[in-house]
């Protein structure tokens, strides 16, 4: 027993550097959540974070959609803007309180195919267009089967794609810019972004060839006019101002197209304006972009 004290006491008498001491253990501290400075939307089967100009894909053959931001513009054209035409106005401020995404280019006959395989959207009627395949923007198809398409879409990925209305491809065309085109108003400039009468030799030419707007999509100006969800109203009196589609009291079933096409003068292929066809109608110069709602 004395033995064991006199041990105890000289080890407690050792310098402390002498002495086994017993390891210090830090606690690791918890991880926490990144947090999303910009857009958290659920892409394919993860949750992404997204900033305006990001592009994704929901699925490797899927379009390649370009995000959106929030905002406000004014829709329309003032009554001074040259070549301007009545149903452009009356302008009227617009919000768009929640980021979108939109189709990069429109869709193209690779992507129609896929639709077709699966059962989903009817052949395109062939008319002689050997040229119609790949990278070439779809046309011939009704304003119907374009929503046909995008109802497959939602199907086949769980996510809201739909056509655009109206007031998003407007704003989405103009990118922050309140002049004829969406990059100014030198016309000469139309060459730079857009297949027109004055460049197309009079066809269709594949997607991305051109300049892309400041929000980074192509073809908003020229190559095909664009179906769009809205029916046509003669002007913009009781359109909405929160960018959703405006169906209600349209005197006849016109659809709305936008953007001008490769047979369109440059005053065709403006941003503010618009046309309309019979939602039934197959024409070689409109074929459409997709748009996706993004929910967290």
């Amino acid at each position: 027993m004395l033995r064991s004290t006199v041990i105890v006491l000289l080890i407690a008498l050792l310098p402390s550097h002498a002495r086994a001491e017993e390891p210090i253990v830090t606690p690791m501290p918890e991880r926490q959540p990144t947090r999303c400075e910009h857009i958290e939307a659920q892409v394919g089967n993860e949750k992404r974070c997204l900033k305006p100009k990001d592009s994704f894909r929901d699925c490797p053959d899927c379009p390649e959609m370009v995000v959106v931001p929030s905002g406000k513009f004014t829709m329309g054209s003032p009554e001074n803007e040259k070549d301007r035409l009545e149903d452009e106005g009356p302008l009227h401020e617009v919000t768009i309180a929640s980021p979108f995404a939109v189709g990069k280019t429109d869709v193209m006959f690779a992507e129609w195919d896929l639709c077709i395989a699966a059962r989903a959207c009817p052949k395109v009627f062939d008319n002689g267009l050997a040229w119609a395949w790949g990278d070439q923007l779809v046309i011939l198809v009704s304003w119907e089967e374009a929503n046909g398409y995008a109802a497959w879409l939602k199907r086949m990925t769980g996510k809201d794609y739909r056509l655009l209305s109206q007031t998003e491809w407007e704003y989405a065309a103009r990118a922050g810019n309140q002049q004829r085109w969406s990059f100014g108003d030198d016309e000469h400039q139309v060459h730079d972004y857009a297949w027109f009468r004055g460049n197309s030799s009079d066809q269709i030419h594949p997607v991305a060839k051109k300049k892309p707007s400041a929000f980074g999509l192509y073809d908003m100006h020229g190559n095909v006019w664009q179906w769009v969800e809205d029916c046509y109203h003669n002007s913009y009196q009781g359109a909405p101002s929160n960018g959703s589609q405006w169906v209600e009291g349209c005197s006849e079933d016109k659809r709305v197209v936008r953007g001008g096409s490769w047979f369109s003068t440059p005053d065709r292929v403006r941003s503010a304006l618009r046309y309309r066809y019979s939602s039934y109608s197959h024409v070689d110069n409109v074929g459409f972009r997709v748009g996706r709602t993004l929910t967290p």
